[in-house]
């Protein structure tokens, strides 16, 4: 008899990593996956696409939350989440990252007593002001399985205290993604012929994050160095919806608008193919750290801290404090005209970690599971 498995995503990078975890479900015989988009990326580019293109079937449940504010939003995730899990009944949840959705997840299992599952658990960047910060720590304290991509985050795990048979070093699925998606990316994407960039130098930069576009000093620091950059050669810029906001209010966008290449938010094989082929990237992402270390890209991160310190301390990324325009200009630069870093480190793994995870799923539920979890409790 299958057993029910829930996977709660609902932000690009989470459709990315539940894709190839997805993959390996499905060849499972004993497993049924349950997919719940909790609509916290709501807008076609940013979402239904990525099904598409990572050959993802459609989730079995659309929640419809989109944006609000964090508590707001959190709350509608947490109470339409347990509606489903009363519903499905399901063995364990599974949840990715760092997102409201993540959170809201693992919290509305653990009340009912539902074993959670974390991928990319053990991540911290130590900046408790970050509300991805508070996402991690919380989600990963309710997890019964903590799938760490690196061994600096099984080491974080273990200083806070957590029992070592919950913590398993995996690798890291994004890894994964890149080596399956990679080739199907050079042969699918046009994009390049498109912005007629083919064979022609660009930056590409993602900005995004709370900290630096709700704050009207560092948004104009970042965007002032990437114009003057802009000078020299194309900054290609997928521009996110609460970017363009921030810029709008702060009275940048027009300029924005006539000196970088803006796109909108892109499908996965188009950034992905944009990211290997890029001189450099500037971002604010984790994922995207990672995915330029993957394609072979430096990169410069736009943050005070980085979850991905293996990056830094290998050379492929260089973390930049986004306060003063003439400092991030320099970083660009001397990125720029760096020697490539050596590429035989292998932080993390082999490119088998959706297969490790799917394998400890199983046995976690058949060994310790089989006709022993409670029956879960009737609404009141």
């Amino acid at each position: 008899m299958q057993k029910n498995i829930v996977t709660i995503i609902g932000a690009r990078p989470q459709f990315v990593k539940a894709a190839i975890v997805s993959r390996q479900i499905q060849q499972m015989t004993e497993l049924k996956e349950i997919v719940v988009h909790t609509g916290q990326h709501y807008d076609a580019n940013m979402s239904e696409v990525f099904f598409d293109e990572l050959e993802m079937a459609p989730p079995s449940y659309n929640l419809e939350i989109g944006s609000s504010s964090h508590g707001a939003q959190t709350g509608q995730m947490l109470t339409a989440i347990e509606q489903v899990l009363l519903k499905e009944k399901p063995k364990a949840v599974l949840i990715y990252g760092d997102t409201n959705s993540t959170l809201a997840g693992a919290i509305a299992a653990s009340k009912l007593h539902i074993p959670v599952f974390h991928v990319e658990a053990g991540l911290r960047s130590f900046n408790m002001k970050m509300p991805e910060e508070i996402n991690r720590i919380v989600s990963d304290r309710l997890s019964s399985l903590l799938f760490a991509p690196t061994q600096t985050a099984v080491d974080n795990l273990m200083q806070e205290g957590t029992s070592a048979d919950k913590v398993h070093l995996v690798g890291d699925v994004m890894y994964d993604v890149a080596l399956y998606f990679g080739q199907k990316a050079e042969k699918v994407s046009n994009i390049l012929n498109t912005l007629g960039l083919k064979d022609k130098p660009y930056l590409l930069t993602t900005i995004h994050r709370a900290e630096n576009t709700d704050d009207t000093n560092r948004l104009s620091a970042i965007f002032n160095g990437l114009m003057q950059v802009a000078k020299d050669f194309p900054v290609v810029l997928p521009l996110h919806p609460r970017t363009r906001h921030a810029l709008d209010k702060s009275g940048l966008l027009d300029q924005v608008l006539q000196q970088l290449t803006i796109l909108e938010p892109l499908g996965f094989l188009d950034m992905l193919q944009l990211e290997k082929q890029a001189q450099l990237i500037v971002t604010d992402s984790g994922g995207v750290q990672k995915e330029a270390f993957f394609h072979e890209t430096p990169c410069v991160t736009l943050r005070d801290e980085t979850e991905w310190l293996e990056l830094v301390e290998l050379g492929w990324n260089t973390l930049v404090k986004p306060d003063n325009a003439n400092s991030i200009v320099k970083a660009l630069v001397k990125q720029l005209n760096a020697n490539p870093p050596s590429t035989t480190a292998k932080p993390y793994g082999s490119g088998d970690s959706a297969a490790k995870i799917t394998e400890l799923i199983c046995k976690f539920i058949y060994t310790y599971q089989n006709n022993s979890q409670k029956d879960i409790p009737i609404a009141v």
